[in-house]
């Protein structure tokens, strides 16, 4: 048997997370990731880190990362909490 699907409750609010890129993006990407802080980290990767309202919405921004050409490190889903606790520069 299947399992069922998880209630609607437990996806009313969105996601947060982590999506490293190998390079650093300059500031005029910031309009194009509206809502993301970009972290530009000392080892020349970028942290793109925020909240996504549903997997639509990763997919788009997968998009846009694949669109600018910059390689994909990972993506990683945060705990609440967790993206403070990340070394913001």
């Amino acid at each position: 048997m299947s399992e069922p699907l998880a209630s609607s409750e437990e996806h009313d609010e969105p996601q947060l997370y982590e999506i490293r890129l190998k390079g650093h993006l300059d500031d005029r990407w910031a309009e194009w990731f509206d809502g993301l802080t970009i972290t530009l980290e000392e080892d020349g990767d970028t942290l793109l880190t925020g909240p996504v309202i549903d997997q639509a919405a990763l997919h788009g921004l997968l998009k846009k990362v694949r669109d600018i050409g910059l390689p994909l490190v990972s993506v990683s889903p945060l705990e609440p909490g967790q993206a403070d606790q990340s070394d913001v520069k």
